[in-house]
């Protein structure tokens, strides 16, 4: 039967999104592709995602370039699918046809985006692959974000064995290589089983590889990068550069405008000899039980902040003003503030009250690892009841934390510093952290917000008060 035009429009991508950013294309006109194979980066609010086809066919247009925002329900691409039942299923979401058949729809199974073409009897087909024409478009890769998709005409499908495996790397890391134009297929990767990381990139460019992509929510943030000389100028050239408000930096500024003007700021400080603290955790460096652990000060922030929480419980609540009702969370969502190539994020440990010390430092670890590969998820930016945010790692003191949005306090831990401090009656050199509590003063007294900070406080200056407190 005759090919049908598919055309496949932007799905919400979770959390009621209305708009994302096309950040790269991974096919070109006249490329045969297959069902669920990623067709394109995606960057929503919160984060990049990999758009997957609906449909098994050949790309027969690109709507839209890279670097352009869509709204939700905006046609992206329209392929040529065949016209028999099996494969010309629209994407309820997403799709309209322009040739409709007659015959009756089968059944359809869930794809990665919604629904998509029916499955045969075999079983739902398993994702495969990401592949690219090697022949059709070696300088692809190369391309920078936002130049033109140039219409092409079609191509005859490429034969699977002369098909290139595509270069292995995060979103980050490609839209990284496309501002740089660099080759990633000229790579090899670093990174585990051959994956190319931002580090292969600048080398590549000639870079020193070490301008990192830090975290805020753990002590290996963002630092300085180191160079061999003085920093190069920046005040020459243009005037002034002007970026485009989208994105992260969109979602960020929304929600903190919202956050400063809606709820009631409240920022408490306590200094805290922490070196009690600071002594356990060499000690925990040195323990069987914690060899293969990365335990650092966060982690046990963290670890107090839950304890603390339990005796005032009123620091984990949210306003409803729908409702006009005040809920009160038995659980906690603990948010870390995280620094990315992207922006700030704050992802979240589902359920932290319920982990020990161990379980919670591997959920940190694995939270600003995939935040900072740029692979957050929208659901786990969402839900939370309480954040951290580490000034600490980049030598700062102490802050006025703005809340995240649906939140009732945030708490800043600065950098631990060596500092005269008066001990046992005497002056000594003690290691010295401050804390900054954010509290919505409409759901928590001074009193409450106070004594949840002294209660942070008293374990990280004596972490056997713990026995006291549960």
């Amino acid at each position: 039967m005759s090919p049908v035009i598919k055309e496949f429009r932007l799905p919400d991508l979770g959390e009621g999104l209305t708009e994302s950013e096309i950040v790269a294309w991974h096919v070109a006109v006249g490329d045969t592709v297959e069902l669920n194979q990623v067709i394109a980066d995606v960057e929503t609010a919160k984060a990049v995602v990999e758009l997957p086809s609906p449909y098994a066919g050949v790309v027969a247009k690109l709507h839209e370039q890279p670097g352009t925002v869509v709204e939700v329900g905006s046609p992206i691409v329209s392929f040529d699918v065949p016209g028999s039942g099996g494969h010309s299923t629209n994407s309820p979401d997403a799709s309209a046809d322009t040739n409709d058949d007659d015959a009756p729809p089968a059944k359809r199974e869930p794809n990665l985006v919604g629904y998509g073409a029916a499955v045969e009897k075999t079983g739902r087909p398993a994702r495969r692959a990401r592949r690219s024409s090697g022949a059709a478009e070696p300088a692809r890769a190369a391309e920078p974000v936002g130049a033109p998709v140039m219409a092409e005409a079609p191509q005859p499908s490429v034969p699977a064995e002369a098909q290139l495996e595509r270069p292995r790397s995060t979103p980050p890391v490609r839209k990284l290589a496309r501002d740089l134009g660099i080759d990633l297929t000229a790579l090899n990767g670093s990174g585990p089983q051959g994956l190319i990381t931002r580090e292969d990139v600048l080398a590549a460019q000639g870079g020193s590889g070490q301008e990192g992509s830090g975290e805020q929510g753990s002590d290996r943030g963002v630092q300085p990068a180191e160079t061999g000389g003085a920093p190069a100028s920046r005040m020459s050239g243009e005037r002034e550069t002007r970026t485009p408000i989208k994105g992260v930096r969109k979602h960020t500024a929304a929600a903190m405008v919202a956050s400063a003007f809606t709820a009631p700021h409240v920022t408490e400080f306590l200094t805290v000899d922490v070196t009690a603290s600071m002594d356990l955790l060499a000690r925990l460096k040195t323990s069987r039980a914690f060899a293969d652990v990365r335990i650092t000060p966060l982690v046990l922030v963290a670890k107090a902040l839950c304890i603390a929480l339990d005796r005032n419980p009123t620091l984990n609540s949210r306003w409803d003003e729908a409702a006009q009702e005040i809920v009160q969370h038995h659980y906690v969502n603990l948010g870390i503030a995280a620094a990315t190539p992207r922006g700030l994020v704050v992802p979240n440990i589902r359920d932290a009250h319920t982990l020990g010390l161990r379980e919670l430092a591997d959920a940190l670890k694995g939270l600003t690892e995939t935040a900072r590969a740029g692979k957050t998820s929208p659901a786990d930016l969402s839900g939370g009841t309480i954040s951290i945010t580490n000034v600490g790692v980049f030598g700062i003191d102490a802050g006025t934390p703005i809340l995240n949005p649906g939140e009732a306090a945030i708490l800043a831990m600065g950098s631990v510093r060596k500092m005269p401090w008066e001990y046992q009656n005497e002056v000594a050199l003690r290691q010295v952290m401050t804390l900054s509590l954010s509290f919505d003063h409409r759901l928590v007294d001074g009193e409450q917000g106070s004594r949840f900070l002294a209660d942070i406080g008293t374990i990280l200056s004596d972490p056997g008060m713990v026995l006291t407190m549960v």
